[in-house]
């Protein structure tokens, strides 16, 4: 096992993400709670899956293991070609930092940086030469639509631009797979569909895997398939 914290891929990186017979069980004294019960679910580059379930599915818990939060009590998970189940806290932060990206459902931008900065915060200890860097956050940014406001604070955004700014940063380290936490709860539906509309293309021209964690089932025409998940167990 390499101890330096570097990731090294061990399989076929067509698949962006393999879970196979992945199992979280949280045990408290003699009690235990079965949070994910034998996923197995398999993503392509490139593909978009709608991952639906009610709160306490075990919809969180999956996205946090293929994302190398959390660690399955059994099973395996193989992301961007990397069999990720045996490695140590410091790899999981490499992989993590090189391999996935994340949106979260309250979009989590540093409210004390710009645009830009908030995009570049991303790399400072990442793989890219300042200027590289740079160069990929204004790219993201006017790919996105967001070159004039790159020098505005998150508090000046709309939360429409706040979303984009949130892909964007997703995006800076070119993922193998980007993790979606309720990326429409808090958007009313004509937005909500605009935001799906532009994950789906931002996705697709990057061949870029996608799992987008959601109870709302009108998000689903934007995916290219839908996995439903209760008490722990993927349904198809």
């Amino acid at each position: 096992m390499n101890v330096t914290g570097s990731i090294t891929p061990t399989s076929d990186t067509t698949l962006a993400a393999q879970l196979t017979g992945v199992r979280k069980v949280y045990r408290m004294g003699e009690s235990e709670t079965v949070a994910l019960d034998r996923v197995d679910l398999s993503i392509p580059a490139g593909e978009i899956v709608a991952l639906v379930g009610p709160s306490g599915s075990g919809k969180s818990t999956l996205c946090s293991i293929a994302g190398g939060i959390l660690t399955p009590s059994a099973g395996s998970v193989i992301v961007g070609g990397q069999e990720i189940t045996g490695y140590t806290p410091r790899q999981l932060t490499a992989f993590r930092r090189e391999t996935i990206g994340f949106v979260f459902q309250s979009v989590n931008l540093v409210p004390f940086l710009t645009a830009r900065e908030n995009l570049l915060v991303v790399d400072e200890i990442g793989r890219r030469h300042r200027s590289a860097a740079r160069a990929r956050a204004d790219e993201l940014l006017e790919e996105l639509g967001l070159s004039e406001h790159s020098r505005h604070l998150p508090g000046e955004l709309s939360g429409g631009q706040r979303q984009r700014v949130a892909i964007g940063r997703a995006l800076m380290n070119d993922p193998a797979l980007v993790l979606f936490d309720e990326p429409t709860s808090s958007l009313d539906t004509a937005l909500g569909d605009h935001v799906m509309g532009l994950i789906r293309s931002e996705m697709k021209v990057r061949n870029t895997a996608a799992i987008v964690d959601t109870h709302d089932e009108r998000v689903t025409h934007h995916a290219d398939r839908t996995v439903h998940i209760i008490d722990g167990v993927l349904n198809a």
